[in-house]
């Protein structure tokens, strides 16, 4: 089991655009869903060279969310992430959404990722540099 002691937290920003409301006049629970995978893939693809991204598959095995409270139109969302745990073929990723006007905690989710060899497409065990990356700032 590799863990690290302190990870790297990364963060980067979304505004709530039109086609993120719902019925219900604020961002749909579904959106949410979106931008954790969508931290998440953003902090891979910075932390990794480029040329190495295409040795490397990333899928869901499981989302844990919390919806706190609404985001609106408009909203810049601070999304921040950082992994707390890498053992054989899986990571554990944490993601906060919060409106970065007031820092309102709006959204936590927990995910589970397996690694997947991209050619075999079967689970691959996760070497030590590759869990580094995730935890080295960038």
């Amino acid at each position: 089991m590799t863990t690290a002691p302190e990870p790297f937290r990364f963060t980067h920003f979304i505004t709530v655009q039109p086609e993120d409301i719902d019925a219900l006049n604020h961002a749909n629970n579904v959106r949410y869903v979106q931008w954790v995978q969508d931290t998440a893939g953003a902090h891979w693809l910075t932390a990794t060279p480029a040329e190495e991204q295409p040795n490397y598959v990333w899928v869901v095995r499981e989302h844990h969310i919390r919806y706190l409270a609404p985001a609106l139109l408009g909203d810049e969302l601070r999304c921040t992430t950082w992994v707390s745990k890498m053992e054989g073929v899986t990571s554990q990723r944490h993601v906060r959404i919060e409106r970065a006007a007031d820092g309102k905690l709006l959204c936590e989710a927990e995910t589970q990722w397996v690694l997947l060899d991209p050619k075999t497409m079967r689970p691959m065990r996760i070497m030590p540099e590759v869990a580094a990356r995730v935890w080295e700032a960038v």
